[in-house]
């Protein structure tokens, strides 16, 4: 009889200390896992105009400053980490940051190996061309026209798709002295990229006309902040900050300021 509640007494034992176990588990898996604590580490390029780059050797942007928001939503220090490209998303493998905001495309591929906030960017399509083009009125227009694109880009997969004749070119600024000369017909860029350059360059307004390629015909590319997959508790923290940002019009109010239009709605 004793063996026999012995017995029970030690399953008994065994069953709870699995359930704590498991209970520390679900804490710490909710737990946002920091390199430094009380810090958001971010990596970037800040090379990249207008979403991160130096003025007068400090770091600024419209990625900048939302990685700021983002860390004092949730009362964290930020600190910046500049990265060139090639080594920037496998840095948060590394633990070398938190997080990366650097204008990231979400991709199935990239998926497999990290986790994305939701997006705070919807880059859509756009279709430059001269003003006083008329021959070209929607992107269904551009079988058969010469379209500069850089190569291996979304664009020219885009402009393939569409049977335009590819010209490569993969600096904006050229693309559009190409259409100024009459060199091709257009152009396709993100809505973000040309509205910087008009930001910067407000009398191409005079040369060129943009025509935005709808949903229906290209989806639009989701940008979003890039982190470990085994890091829930973080996704969840920066989740929540966007929609914060989102809701009290903090993020309209940068998107404005930097590509003077709000790109940031789906």
């Amino acid at each position: 009889m004793h063996k026999w509640l012995k017995t029970i007494g030690i399953i008994t034992m065994g069953l709870a200390v699995a359930l704590v176990l498991t209970a520390c588990g679900k804490t710490s898996s909710n737990k946002a896992q920091l390199k430094t604590s009380g810090t958001l580490t971010v990596g970037l390029e800040g090379t990249f105009a207008p979403y991160s780059y130096r003025e007068n050797g400090k770091l600024t942007g419209f990625e900048v400053e939302l990685a700021r928001d983002i860390a004092k939503k949730e009362n964290l220090k930020v600190k910046f980490v500049p990265t060139k490209w090639d080594s920037l998303i496998a840095g948060v493998g590394d633990k070398k940051f938190d997080v990366v905001l650097n204008n990231v495309t979400v991709t199935k591929q990239r998926q497999k190996k990290y986790a994305f906030s939701t997006p705070y960017i919807y880059s859509r399509e756009v279709l430059v061309t001269k003003k006083d083009n008329t021959s070209i009125k929607s992107i269904d227009d551009i079988k058969g026209k010469k379209i500069a694109v850089g190569t291996g880009t979304n664009n020219e997969t885009v402009a393939e798709k569409f049977g335009a004749k590819i010209v490569p070119n993969s600096e904006f600024s050229s693309t559009l002295s190409l259409i100024k000369q009459g060199r091709v017909e257009g152009t396709l860029n993100s809505r973000e990229a040309y509205l910087a350059y008009l930001k910067d360059n407000p009398s191409a307004k005079n040369d060129f006309k943009y025509t935005l390629v709808p949903d229906s015909k290209v989806e639009p590319a989701k940008v979003a902040v890039l982190m470990a997959k085994d890091n829930p508790g973080l996704k969840k923290k920066i989740n929540k900050a966007l929609k914060e940002l989102r809701d009290d019009g903090t993020l309209k109010k940068l998107s404005e300021k930097y590509f003077t239009d709000d790109i940031t709605q789906k």
